[in-house]
């Protein structure tokens, strides 16, 4: 298998990491996940810009060109033979020696990674999955905001839960904030229709600012929907008229069942993707 490092295309066993690495000591990175549709990067502009304003958060100088990592891209997937790819940029913070950063982190690393894209069965936009509420408290932002960052363990604790749960094949796991709040589900953000209204938590339960999340909001906005960013609980999901959770690789994906941390299930809806579902993730298409 053939990775991007630092702007060249290598084997992955030539792309190590330094021990005094702060991606690898402290988890000081960021990482962005996109897909391609027919070989070109989808929203990789917003990507890259959350990606430049993390590295500026971090005081990681790192500031990507959008031609250039098209171009190291397209090399990179032309290495390993693959004309569509699930992406990952990862930037790590680079050498620091042992101890707490005294500035600025000059000499980060890059990684481009790529595998072909897991396949989706057409079935999954029809009759959904299950979205399951996970005992594992979604942990506040290290900062003002939460990050794309390396420090995952929240979110693999998560997936532990789940994979230990009895959920069903492909189910999604739900995350609520230390108050109580709907918060995101492991790899995906959340939304729900409920009296003709779009719904999603606010950005003040802490969960990320997705980019497919924010580009199903401009969609939906600029289809005339009404849209609402709030605090909700579990018994609001319940009663909504259709869910569905996005992210850059599955888009947006219907949830047709609902499963308590018992593993109590309620349908949501007729058991298929909804009529808002359906015209959003149209438009979602069209590009």
């Amino acid at each position: 298998m053939k990775v991007g490092y630092n702007g060249s295309v290598i084997h992955a066993e030539e792309a190590v990491v330094g021990v005094f690495d702060h991606g690898f000591l402290y988890g000081m990175g960021l990482f962005e996940t996109f897909r391609t549709y027919g070989g070109r990067p989808h929203l990789l502009d917003a990507h890259l810009q959350r990606l430049r304003e993390g590295c500026e958060a971090l005081r990681i100088r790192y500031s990507p060109d959008p031609s250039q990592i098209e171009s190291w891209l397209v090399a990179v997937m032309k290495a390993n033979e693959l004309t569509d790819a699930y992406v990952r940029l990862t930037v790590s913070a680079g050498d620091g020696g042992l101890g707490l950063p005294a500035g600025d982190y000059e000499q980060p690393n890059v990684w481009l990674l790529v595998k072909p894209l897991p396949p989706t069965a057409p079935q999954l936009y029809e009759t959904g999955r299950e979205l399951r509420l996970l005992r594992t408290i979604r942990n506040t932002p290290e900062g003002d905001i939460r990050l794309k960052s390396l420090h995952y363990m929240n979110n693999i604790i998560a997936k532990q839960e789940l994979q230990l749960s009895g959920a069903s094949p492909g189910a999604e796991g739900l995350l609520l904030s230390k108050e109580g709040w709907l918060t995101e589900g492991i790899v995906s953000n959340l939304f729900f229709v409920r009296n003709g209204i779009i719904c999603t938590p606010s950005l003040l339960t802490g969960i990320l600012p997705g980019v497919t999340r924010a580009h199903v909001l401009t969609l939906a906005e600029q289809a005339g929907f009404v849209i609402e960013e709030g605090l909700y609980r579990w018994d609001e999901l319940l009663d909504a008229d259709e869910v569905w959770v996005t992210n850059s690789i599955q888009e947006l994906v219907p949830v047709t069942s609902l499963a308590d941390g018992a593993g109590n299930c309620a349908p949501i809806g007729d058991g298929t993707a909804g009529p808002v579902l359906r015209k959003l993730l149209k438009l979602y298409r069209s590009f």
